[in-house]
């Protein structure tokens, strides 16, 4: 049981001990948590009816050190446990169009902050060196974490040519074409809130035959985990029909060029064959384009 689900089962189970006030806190998170998140104690007092020092004791009572810590729970419960529609309407409440654009690029950049501020170097390196050794890289990534997935692999293929990047129409196809996967394998899974529960099978079949899983995902609490030896965390937590991925994106970038560190020699060679290749099947606009039969279009700044 999650961290934010562990909370409304604190309240449930201690209800008839509340006193009148925190019955009527309780009662209002339990409806309306995806409001409650965004309030500070006052203000969630001033809503509710009960003073600001009821909710502090609210939330002591309930077993944190604070307000703050037991407002860190809500805003996991929102996150984890709001559909689409809910995440809209949260979001159109709280930014006013004429700050949507700063705030989601401030947003960004926060999330950044406290993935780098929580970073666990262990956890990269043995990623990294996981990677290394692995016979084969199965890649897992579905709905809006698939265009991380693809990213990953494409870079990945630069590096490797063992890199299996898993295709998600069903969950048949998934199991199909792991169907060789082993212990000297390694399965990388990427999903945040709401997790995809074919990303967790995929990872739950992997870890049945023994290969190595690295996760990127939000929380150490994600289910995600259950299944890995190795958790890569990044926070992507904007209350949103848009999930912010700006920070796994920087992960993988990271993951990426260490990889590459490691690689130099092979990478170079690569990326040597790759740009004889470009340059004779004409895979990037140059200032001129030969064609086939010897002619020659000049490019040209337009007026």
């Amino acid at each position: 049981m999650g961290n934010s689900e562990h909370l409304l089962s604190k309240m449930n189970s201690q209800y008839q001990k509340f006193s009148k006030g925190q019955k009527k806190l309780a009662a209002y998170i339990q409806e309306n948590y995806d409001k409650a998140a965004f309030l500070t104690a006052a203000r969630l007092g001033e809503t509710v009816g009960v003073s600001e020092s009821t909710v502090v004791r609210f939330a002591i009572h309930l077993g944190y050190k604070g307000y703050p810590e037991f407002q860190k729970e809500l805003e996991e419960l929102v996150r984890t446990k709001l559909n689409s529609i809910q995440r809209m309407e949260v979001t159109y409440g709280k930014v006013p169009q004429s700050e949507i654009l700063d705030t989601v690029l401030h947003s960004d950049i926060d999330k950044i902050k406290m993935t780098l501020e929580a970073v666990d170097h262990e956890a990269f390196d043995l990623a990294v060196e996981t990677i290394l050794n692995a016979k084969n890289i199965y890649i897992v990534g579905i709905r809006s974490c698939a265009p991380l997935a693809s990213f990953l692999a494409f870079y990945l293929n630069l590096i490797f040519d063992n890199v299996r990047l898993l295709n998600t129409n069903s969950s048949s196809e998934l199991f199909e074409q792991m169907i060789r996967i082993g212990e000297e394998d390694v399965m990388i899974g990427i999903s945040f809130p709401r997790y995809s529960m074919r990303t967790l099978k995929a990872l739950e079949f992997a870890n049945n035959r023994n290969a190595k899983v690295i996760t990127l995902t939000d929380s150490i609490h994600s289910p995600m985990n259950l299944y890995s030896s190795c958790n890569l965390i990044a926070r992507s937590d904007m209350a949103s029909i848009v999930d912010s991925l700006v920070a796994p994106l920087s992960v993988i970038n990271a993951l990426v060029v260490a990889l590459c560190m490691r690689k130099q020699e092979d990478v170079v060679a690569t990326l040597e064959s790759l740009e004889k290749i470009w340059d004779e099947y004409q895979v990037y606009n140059n200032d001129e384009i030969n064609l086939a039969d010897h002619q020659e279009i000049q490019l040209t700044e337009p007026n």
